[in-house]
């Protein structure tokens, strides 16, 4: 942590990329944590990159969710109960493996389905998804499961909402409350495991402010495109973390 603060340079690499991510973020709702841990994870160790995401993600998700007022968040943490409580199930115990399971087989888990996924839709394929109860724990606890050892649970999630057909004002309150609860509850898996602790917490606060300015400018774009082009702009940045988490998977 020291050398990282001494490091000004490498210090403002990193706050870049949490602008970028914030940026992202403000445009199509989600790829915070998939930014930051991508970008991070290339200059710092994984440990600190995971510290590093968890403030970001939990402040940021915390403005999207109450951006049409306390409600309508309460309203999507009904609708989305079951996802949500199987998503912290599975985060509370993955939390725990971060030490134990190799990272390529983490990341390669993730990002071939929804490379898989991102190229069938660009493509034109567009399942339509019927919200069940089994889908709900199925797809909740796989985000809750990578989310716990990764900190990037939005991919799944947001697969899952886009075959919903989820709409764009929706999906985009729906994310910010189903990725803040997530990401209060990393926030205390991991202070349980050591990785946000006194030294990285320092850390993970100063990347809050790149995160947050880069939300207020991507959202300035987001109330200008329709919800065609929303969903093509969702699909691509998918596409991206996918192949991103592939690269590193397989390199």
């Amino acid at each position: 942590m020291d050398a990282l603060f001494s490091n000004m340079p490498l210090l403002a690499l990193c706050l870049s990329i949490g602008l970028l991510g914030g940026i992202i973020k403000g445009m199509v709702g989600f790829a915070l944590p998939t930014i930051l841990m991508s970008g991070l994870g290339s200059l710092v160790a994984p440990e600190l990159a995971l510290a590093g995401l968890i403030l970001p993600a939990f402040v940021s998700n915390g403005i999207q969710a109450l951006q049409q007022g306390p409600r309508a968040a309460m309203a999507s943490v009904t609708r989305f109960r079951v996802f949500l409580l199987a998503g912290l199930a599975a985060m509370l115990i993955s939390s725990q493996m971060v030490a134990v399971l190799p990272v390529e087989v983490l990341l390669f888990a993730i990002g071939a389905p929804i490379t898989v996924f991102s190229v069938v839709q660009l493509k034109g394929w567009q399942p339509r998804m019927t919200p069940s109860r089994r889908v709900e724990v199925g797809v909740g606890s796989f985000a809750g499961l990578i989310g716990g050892m990764s900190g990037i649970w939005g991919p799944p999630t947001v697969a899952y909402l886009t075959a919903l057909g989820t709409e764009k004002s929706d999906q985009i309150r729906v994310q910010g409350v189903i990725y803040g609860l997530g990401a209060l509850a990393l926030m205390g898996a991991h202070i349980g495991s050591g990785i946000l602790n006194a030294q990285t917490i320092w850390f993970s606060a100063l990347m809050v402010v790149p995160a947050v300015l880069g939300m207020w400018i991507g959202g300035l774009f987001h109330d200008r495109i329709d919800q065609a082009a929303f969903r093509k702009a969702t699909l691509i940045v998918l596409l991206v973390a996918g192949l991103n988490l592939l690269r590193r998977a397989l390199l």
